[in-house]
Protein backbone atom coordinates (compact mmCIF):
# COMPACT_ATOMS: atom_id res chain seq x y z
CA UNK A 1 0.00 0.00 0.00
CA UNK A 2 2.92 2.38 0.42
CA UNK A 3 3.60 5.02 -2.25
CA UNK A 4 6.07 4.32 -5.01
CA UNK A 5 6.38 5.20 -8.70
CA UNK A 6 3.67 2.70 -9.66
CA UNK A 7 1.12 3.87 -7.07
CA UNK A 8 1.39 7.65 -7.39
CA UNK A 9 0.74 10.06 -10.25
CA UNK A 10 3.42 12.07 -12.05
CA UNK A 11 3.57 15.82 -11.33
CA UNK A 12 2.08 16.47 -14.79
CA UNK A 13 -0.85 14.13 -14.04
CA UNK A 14 -1.35 15.79 -10.64
CA UNK A 15 -1.47 19.20 -12.36
CA UNK A 16 -4.03 17.99 -14.90
CA UNK A 17 -6.18 16.51 -12.12
CA UNK A 18 -6.11 19.69 -10.03
CA UNK A 19 -7.09 21.77 -13.08
CA UNK A 20 -9.90 19.32 -13.91
CA UNK A 21 -11.22 19.12 -10.33
CA UNK A 22 -11.60 22.85 -9.68
CA UNK A 23 -13.64 25.51 -11.48
CA UNK A 24 -12.07 28.68 -10.09
CA UNK A 25 -8.58 30.08 -9.70
CA UNK A 26 -6.67 33.30 -9.11
CA UNK A 27 -5.80 35.19 -12.30
CA UNK A 28 -2.97 37.74 -12.11
CA UNK A 29 -2.37 40.38 -14.78
CA UNK A 30 -0.15 43.47 -14.92
CA UNK A 31 -1.89 46.72 -13.97
CA UNK A 32 -1.87 49.47 -16.57
CA UNK A 33 -2.61 53.20 -16.60
CA UNK A 34 -2.53 55.94 -19.24
CA UNK A 35 1.28 55.72 -19.37
CA UNK A 36 1.27 51.96 -19.91
CA UNK A 37 2.40 49.14 -17.64
CA UNK A 38 3.17 49.90 -13.98
CA UNK A 39 4.51 46.41 -13.22
CA UNK A 40 2.03 46.11 -10.35
CA UNK A 41 -0.01 42.93 -10.20
CA UNK A 42 -3.80 42.85 -10.17
CA UNK A 43 -5.43 39.63 -8.88
CA UNK A 44 -9.00 38.35 -8.87
CA UNK A 45 -10.80 35.01 -8.60
CA UNK A 46 -12.22 33.82 -11.93
CA UNK A 47 -14.00 30.72 -13.22
CA UNK A 48 -12.58 28.47 -15.91
CA UNK A 49 -12.63 25.04 -17.51
CA UNK A 50 -9.89 23.08 -19.28
CA UNK A 51 -9.93 21.84 -22.85
CA UNK A 52 -6.96 19.92 -24.31
CA UNK A 53 -4.81 20.97 -21.37
CA UNK A 54 -5.49 24.72 -21.71
CA UNK A 55 -7.62 26.77 -19.31
CA UNK A 56 -10.43 28.81 -20.85
CA UNK A 57 -11.18 31.66 -18.47
CA UNK A 58 -14.42 33.63 -18.06
CA UNK A 59 -13.68 37.18 -16.81
CA UNK A 60 -16.61 39.44 -15.77
CA UNK A 61 -17.04 42.39 -18.18
CA UNK A 62 -16.22 45.05 -15.58
CA UNK A 63 -13.10 43.30 -14.26
CA UNK A 64 -9.79 45.17 -14.56
CA UNK A 65 -8.16 42.17 -16.30
CA UNK A 66 -9.99 43.18 -19.48
CA UNK A 67 -8.15 46.55 -19.52
CA UNK A 68 -4.79 45.11 -18.45
CA UNK A 69 -4.64 42.41 -21.14
CA UNK A 70 -5.20 44.96 -23.95
CA UNK A 71 -1.81 46.49 -23.07
CA UNK A 72 0.04 43.40 -21.79
CA UNK A 73 -1.13 39.81 -22.35
CA UNK A 74 1.27 38.30 -19.82
CA UNK A 75 -0.42 36.69 -16.85
CA UNK A 76 -0.29 33.94 -14.27
CA UNK A 77 -3.00 31.61 -13.03
CA UNK A 78 -3.06 29.64 -9.76
CA UNK A 79 -5.47 26.78 -8.96
CA UNK A 80 -5.58 24.71 -5.75
CA UNK A 81 -6.66 21.12 -5.28
CA UNK A 82 -10.11 20.89 -3.62
CA UNK A 83 -10.20 21.45 0.14
CA UNK A 84 -13.94 21.57 0.93
CA UNK A 85 -15.75 21.74 4.27
CA UNK A 86 -13.98 20.22 7.31
CA UNK A 87 -10.76 19.78 5.33
CA UNK A 88 -10.34 23.56 4.97
CA UNK A 89 -10.52 24.07 8.75
CA UNK A 90 -8.09 21.21 9.42
CA UNK A 91 -5.50 22.45 6.90
CA UNK A 92 -5.74 25.93 8.42
CA UNK A 93 -5.31 24.63 11.98
CA UNK A 94 -2.16 22.64 11.12
CA UNK A 95 -0.82 25.43 8.85
CA UNK A 96 -0.74 23.14 5.81
CA UNK A 97 -1.58 24.37 2.32
CA UNK A 98 -3.44 22.28 -0.26
CA UNK A 99 -1.42 21.26 -3.32
CA UNK A 100 -1.72 23.75 -6.17
CA UNK A 101 -0.76 24.51 -9.76
CA UNK A 102 0.87 27.79 -10.82
CA UNK A 103 0.83 28.64 -14.53
CA UNK A 104 2.41 31.52 -16.42
CA UNK A 105 1.60 32.49 -19.98
CA UNK A 106 -0.45 34.80 -22.19
CA UNK A 107 -4.08 35.67 -21.52
CA UNK A 108 -5.55 35.84 -25.02
CA UNK A 109 -9.13 37.11 -25.62
CA UNK A 110 -11.29 34.93 -27.88
CA UNK A 111 -13.16 36.49 -30.78
CA UNK A 112 -16.93 36.05 -30.71
CA UNK A 113 -17.03 32.87 -32.82
CA UNK A 114 -14.27 31.16 -30.79
CA UNK A 115 -15.91 32.26 -27.53
CA UNK A 116 -19.15 30.57 -28.69
CA UNK A 117 -17.24 27.34 -29.43
CA UNK A 118 -15.66 27.48 -25.94
CA UNK A 119 -19.12 27.95 -24.39
CA UNK A 120 -20.41 24.97 -26.41
CA UNK A 121 -17.52 22.78 -25.17
CA UNK A 122 -18.28 23.91 -21.63
CA UNK A 123 -21.95 22.98 -22.06
CA UNK A 124 -20.98 19.48 -23.30
CA UNK A 125 -18.62 19.05 -20.32
CA UNK A 126 -21.36 20.01 -17.84
CA UNK A 127 -23.91 17.69 -19.47
CA UNK A 128 -21.53 14.70 -19.44
CA UNK A 129 -20.76 15.28 -15.72
CA UNK A 130 -24.46 15.55 -14.86
CA UNK A 131 -25.20 12.39 -16.88
CA UNK A 132 -22.48 10.47 -14.99
CA UNK A 133 -24.03 11.50 -11.66
CA UNK A 134 -27.59 10.60 -12.76
CA UNK A 135 -26.49 7.15 -13.92
CA UNK A 136 -24.36 6.44 -10.86
CA UNK A 137 -25.12 3.55 -8.51
CA UNK A 138 -25.87 3.67 -4.80
CA UNK A 139 -22.18 3.38 -3.82
CA UNK A 140 -21.50 6.68 -5.65
CA UNK A 141 -24.67 8.59 -4.77
CA UNK A 142 -24.31 7.50 -1.13
CA UNK A 143 -20.98 9.36 -0.90
CA UNK A 144 -21.90 12.34 -3.09
CA UNK A 145 -25.19 12.96 -1.29
CA UNK A 146 -23.39 13.19 2.06
CA UNK A 147 -21.45 16.19 0.74
CA UNK A 148 -22.71 19.59 1.89
CA UNK A 149 -21.80 20.93 -1.55
CA UNK A 150 -24.36 18.86 -3.45
CA UNK A 151 -23.42 16.16 -5.96
CA UNK A 152 -22.57 18.39 -8.87
CA UNK A 153 -21.02 21.43 -7.22
CA UNK A 154 -18.52 21.85 -10.06
CA UNK A 155 -21.02 21.64 -12.90
CA UNK A 156 -23.48 23.87 -10.97
CA UNK A 157 -20.81 26.55 -10.62
CA UNK A 158 -19.83 26.31 -14.27
CA UNK A 159 -23.48 26.39 -15.36
CA UNK A 160 -23.67 29.96 -14.00
CA UNK A 161 -21.21 31.03 -16.72
CA UNK A 162 -23.58 29.83 -19.43
CA UNK A 163 -26.63 31.34 -17.75
CA UNK A 164 -24.96 34.80 -17.67
CA UNK A 165 -22.88 34.38 -20.81
CA UNK A 166 -23.34 37.97 -22.02
CA UNK A 167 -21.59 39.37 -18.95
CA UNK A 168 -18.18 37.74 -19.48
CA UNK A 169 -15.17 38.06 -21.75
CA UNK A 170 -13.70 34.62 -22.58
CA UNK A 171 -9.93 34.11 -22.70
CA UNK A 172 -7.65 31.25 -23.61
CA UNK A 173 -4.61 30.88 -21.34
CA UNK A 174 -1.59 29.92 -23.46
CA UNK A 175 0.91 28.27 -21.11
CA UNK A 176 4.60 29.18 -21.05
CA UNK A 177 5.43 27.44 -17.74
CA UNK A 178 3.81 25.16 -15.18
CA UNK A 179 4.71 24.50 -11.54
CA UNK A 180 3.29 21.92 -9.16
CA UNK A 181 3.45 23.11 -5.54
CA UNK A 182 2.94 20.34 -2.98
CA UNK A 183 1.34 20.61 0.46
CA UNK A 184 4.72 21.34 2.07
CA UNK A 185 5.31 24.30 -0.25
CA UNK A 186 7.98 22.57 -2.39
CA UNK A 187 7.81 23.57 -6.06
CA UNK A 188 8.31 21.19 -8.97
CA UNK A 189 8.64 22.52 -12.52
CA UNK A 190 6.61 20.48 -15.00
CA UNK A 191 7.53 20.11 -18.66
CA UNK A 192 4.78 21.54 -20.88
CA UNK A 193 5.10 18.54 -23.23
CA UNK A 194 4.27 16.26 -20.30
CA UNK A 195 1.25 18.42 -19.46
CA UNK A 196 0.07 18.12 -23.07
CA UNK A 197 0.61 14.35 -23.12
CA UNK A 198 -1.14 13.71 -19.77
CA UNK A 199 -4.86 13.28 -19.30
CA UNK A 200 -6.94 14.17 -16.26
CA UNK A 201 -8.62 11.29 -14.42
CA UNK A 202 -12.27 10.74 -15.29
CA UNK A 203 -13.14 11.07 -11.59
CA UNK A 204 -11.44 14.50 -11.19
CA UNK A 205 -14.58 16.60 -11.85
CA UNK A 206 -16.25 14.84 -8.89
CA UNK A 207 -13.30 14.96 -6.48
CA UNK A 208 -14.55 17.99 -4.49
CA UNK A 209 -17.87 16.28 -3.72
CA UNK A 210 -16.17 12.91 -3.13
CA UNK A 211 -13.70 14.38 -0.62
CA UNK A 212 -16.41 16.36 1.16
CA UNK A 213 -18.88 13.44 1.15
CA UNK A 214 -16.31 11.16 2.81
CA UNK A 215 -15.18 13.80 5.33
CA UNK A 216 -18.76 14.73 6.31
CA UNK A 217 -19.59 11.07 7.11
CA UNK A 218 -18.60 9.80 10.57
CA UNK A 219 -18.81 6.19 9.36
CA UNK A 220 -16.46 6.84 6.42
CA UNK A 221 -14.07 8.83 8.61
CA UNK A 222 -13.91 5.87 11.01
CA UNK A 223 -13.13 3.67 8.00
CA UNK A 224 -10.19 5.94 7.12
CA UNK A 225 -8.87 5.43 10.69
CA UNK A 226 -9.20 1.65 10.15
CA UNK A 227 -7.24 2.00 6.88
CA UNK A 228 -4.32 3.58 8.79
CA UNK A 229 -4.37 0.75 11.34
CA UNK A 230 -5.11 -2.16 9.00
CA UNK A 231 -3.14 -1.32 5.86
CA UNK A 232 -0.24 0.79 7.17
CA UNK A 233 -0.01 -0.50 10.75
CA UNK A 234 -0.22 3.08 12.03
CA UNK A 235 -1.96 3.85 15.32
CA UNK A 236 -4.45 6.57 14.29
CA UNK A 237 -7.17 8.37 16.22
CA UNK A 238 -8.55 10.61 13.47
CA UNK A 239 -8.38 10.87 9.67
CA UNK A 240 -9.63 12.98 6.76
CA UNK A 241 -9.64 12.35 3.02
CA UNK A 242 -7.16 14.78 1.43
CA UNK A 243 -7.14 13.94 -2.29
CA UNK A 244 -8.41 11.27 -4.68
CA UNK A 245 -7.16 9.95 -8.02
CA UNK A 246 -7.37 6.87 -10.23
CA UNK A 247 -4.43 5.14 -8.51
CA UNK A 248 -5.64 5.67 -4.94
CA UNK A 249 -6.03 8.45 -2.40
CA UNK A 250 -4.18 10.53 0.20
CA UNK A 251 -5.36 10.74 3.79
CA UNK A 252 -4.42 13.16 6.56
CA UNK A 253 -4.17 10.85 9.56
CA UNK A 254 -3.62 11.80 13.20
CA UNK A 255 -1.10 9.09 13.99
CA UNK A 256 1.35 8.33 16.81
CA UNK A 257 4.66 10.06 16.18
CA UNK A 258 8.15 8.85 17.12
CA UNK A 259 9.27 8.39 20.71
CA UNK A 260 10.64 11.68 22.10
CA UNK A 261 13.73 12.12 24.29
CA UNK A 262 11.62 11.87 27.46
CA UNK A 263 10.08 8.59 26.27
CA UNK A 264 6.63 9.96 25.39
CA UNK A 265 4.83 9.80 22.04
CA UNK A 266 2.42 12.37 20.67
CA UNK A 267 -0.18 12.22 17.93
CA UNK A 268 0.61 14.29 14.85
CA UNK A 269 -1.09 14.90 11.50
CA UNK A 270 0.65 13.04 8.70
CA UNK A 271 -0.08 12.63 4.99
CA UNK A 272 -0.55 8.93 4.13
CA UNK A 273 -0.96 7.28 0.74
CA UNK A 274 -3.28 4.35 -0.04
CA UNK A 275 -3.06 2.65 -3.43
CA UNK A 276 -5.74 0.67 -5.25
CA UNK A 277 -5.11 -2.84 -6.56
CA UNK A 278 -6.42 -1.67 -9.94
CA UNK A 279 -6.75 1.83 -11.36
CA UNK A 280 -10.19 3.42 -10.93
CA UNK A 281 -11.16 4.38 -14.47
CA UNK A 282 -14.16 6.45 -13.27
CA UNK A 283 -16.00 7.65 -10.17
CA UNK A 284 -17.99 4.39 -10.08
CA UNK A 285 -14.94 2.12 -9.80
CA UNK A 286 -13.32 4.53 -7.31
CA UNK A 287 -16.29 4.21 -4.95
CA UNK A 288 -16.52 0.42 -5.45
CA UNK A 289 -12.86 -0.05 -4.55
CA UNK A 290 -13.22 2.25 -1.53
CA UNK A 291 -16.17 0.17 -0.26
CA UNK A 292 -14.20 -3.07 -0.81
CA UNK A 293 -11.25 -1.62 1.14
CA UNK A 294 -13.61 -0.61 3.97
CA UNK A 295 -15.02 -4.16 4.18
CA UNK A 296 -11.53 -5.70 4.12
CA UNK A 297 -10.17 -3.29 6.76
CA UNK A 298 -13.10 -4.14 9.04
CA UNK A 299 -12.35 -7.87 8.66
CA UNK A 300 -8.64 -7.30 9.32
CA UNK A 301 -9.25 -5.23 12.46
CA UNK A 302 -11.85 -7.75 13.73
CA UNK A 303 -9.38 -10.61 13.34
CA UNK A 304 -6.62 -8.55 15.08
CA UNK A 305 -8.85 -8.11 18.09
CA UNK A 306 -9.83 -11.78 18.09
CA UNK A 307 -13.44 -11.08 17.09
CA UNK A 308 -13.20 -12.65 13.63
Amino acid sequence: MKGNKATVLTFAEKCRNILASNWQGNLNTIKVDARGSKEEIYTSKVKYFVKKGKPYIWVPEKDLHNVNTVIDERGSFAVTSPFPGPLANLLKSIKKLPARVALTGDVVPLKEEKAKLAAESLRETILSEQKAIKESTYSVSGILNTSNLGCSSRSDNLQELLDDNGQYVVYKFNLSSCMYIDGNGSTHEVDLENIGASKADALSPFSTSLIDGINQSEVRRRALILFCISYLNRNAKDAFMLSVDRKGFDVLGKVLGPVTSNGSREYQWKELRFAFKEEARDVETFCQQLVEMEEQALKNVSSFSGLG
